[in-house]
């Protein structure tokens, strides 16, 4: 790919001096629901909540028409059709997520290596060393959006500064489909006038005693001495957000940190009251864990489970396996051995999740082994690894475990994450 500077605008752009802005925060938009409608383009302009349709559903992801009408992730399904009575509800697709992250952080990658991925569809670049072959950041920029959409028929936003906070605001403000630039000399005309919970650490929590001594936009935080902030908020919040008031950010864009961790968890629509409903939807996390350690090639020496009863009280298990794994069938057993093992008498479970940890790869794995009988596959492994590849040529539901087999409503949306550098960021 060639050098294209000087592309012409497009529409939702706030151009500008972009000559030290190394950073680009790229934020897909409303990004499950996007990727849901692109499967089912006869949805295209109607208001899409994906998530689970049950008593308990909560809202994953909402399209930019359902949330005119107020509705927002993690608001409860019932809440959220009451806004909008005519949403189309819209189960979550496992798997099609993930594999369009990948897409998208691979375009990332043909522009620079210094990806920072906050979650699945946001990351920061630092793009300084890529403006002699491609052009000047707001150019970078364009033509990422415009692959984006060329490519995968989904659409992002791009904040462009000087400092990491600054790109993540500018991203914000000009969504969706937009694009912003933040020069290096504006950053505090831009930045004083937005609300002081725009800044990163300002919560509700941080928020009420800001309020108290009349604290509302960024600028009266930079305004206010830190010893008032100190006493308000303590020395370190204090100190954290003065600097950024004051346009303060040295972080640097950095490579994601290795994952420590690979879980899942799922509330199901109704408490949970046999062994064989618990390991049903111990199956399912095991499947769904297993698939992402295989993807990212990695091995697992540590399976544990989450269960969280009708009462919300929660108990958490680990055990350590004597080799490492990445088999759902591993994987599975272990987690129901856990489960068992907590000797349960007439339970009521609401959630059930599944984790491995204490994670390697598995070039790593195998160098460690003392089994010269680990390097041949096993039957169970090669079955997982041709399951794998179904999934990728016919998608991830080509072939599940017969008891998974249900209706996307009876239990509601599942909720991974990972144990790596993160902001907290919703799909947004």
């Amino acid at each position: 790919m060639g050098r294209s500077a000087d592309l012409p605008r497009q529409s939702g752009e706030v151009d500008g001096d972009d000559s030290s802005c190394h950073v680009l925060h790229v934020d897909m938009d409303a990004f499950f629901a996007s990727v849901e409608i692109r499967a089912r383009p006869e949805l295209r302009g109607l208001p899409v909540i994906v998530g689970g349709n049950a008593g308990r559903g909560v809202v994953a992801a909402a399209s930019y028409e359902a949330r005119r009408y107020g509705v927002r992730s993690a608001m409860p399904m019932g809440q959220a059709l009451r806004l909008c009575p005519r949403a189309v509800v819209v189960a979550p697709t496992r798997g099609a997520y993930t594999e369009a992250s990948a897409a998208v952080m691979k375009i990332f990658a043909d522009f620079t290596p210094w990806i920072e991925p906050l979650s699945l569809d946001e990351a920061f670049l630092d793009v300084s060393g890529a403006v002699g072959l491609f052009g000047r950041p707001a150019d970078i920029a364009r033509q990422i959006r415009q692959r984006v959409a060329h490519e995968l028929e989904l659409t992002c936003s791009v904040g462009i500064a000087s400092k990491k906070f600054i790109a993540k605001l500018a991203s914000s403000g000009c969504k969706p489909n937009g694009l912003r630039v933040v020069p290096a000399d504006q950053i505090l005309p831009f930045l004083h006038p937005l609300p002081v919970t725009a800044l990163w650490g300002v919560g509700a929590r941080t928020a009420q005693p800001l309020q108290r001594l009349g604290i509302r936009t960024v600028g009266e935080l930079a305004a206010t001495p830190i010893d008032t902030l100190r006493r308000a908020v303590g020395l370190a919040a204090a100190e954290h957000l003065h600097a950024l008031a004051n346009g303060i950010d040295d972080r640097v864009v950095r490579d994601r940190e290795p994952e420590k961790s690979i879980s899942t968890d799922r509330t199901v629509a109704s408490d949970l009251l046999n062994e064989s409903a618990v390991a049903t939807e111990l199956l399912r996390g095991a499947t769904e864990v297993a698939e992402r350690l295989r993807a990212a090639h990695l091995v697992a020496r540590t399976v544990g489970i989450k269960i969280r009863f009708a009462d919300f009280t929660t108990v958490t298990r680990v055990r350590t396996l004597s080799q490492p794994t990445q088999t759902t069938s591993t994987v599975h057993s272990s987690a129901l051995e856990l489960y068992r093992s907590l000797q349960l008498d007439q339970p009521r479970i609401r959630l059930v999740g599944v984790k491995a940890e204490n994670l390697r790869t598995e070039g790593e794995a195998s160098q460690l082994s003392l089994d010269l009988t680990g390097a041949l596959p096993s039957p169970r492994a090669s079955a997982d690894h041709a399951i794998d590849a179904l999934a990728a040529k016919f998608g991830p539901s080509a072939v599940r475990p017969a008891s998974l087999l249900r209706r996307p409503d009876e239990a509601l949306p599942t909720k991974t994450w990972r144990k790596a550098a993160s902001l907290g960021t919703t799909d947004e």
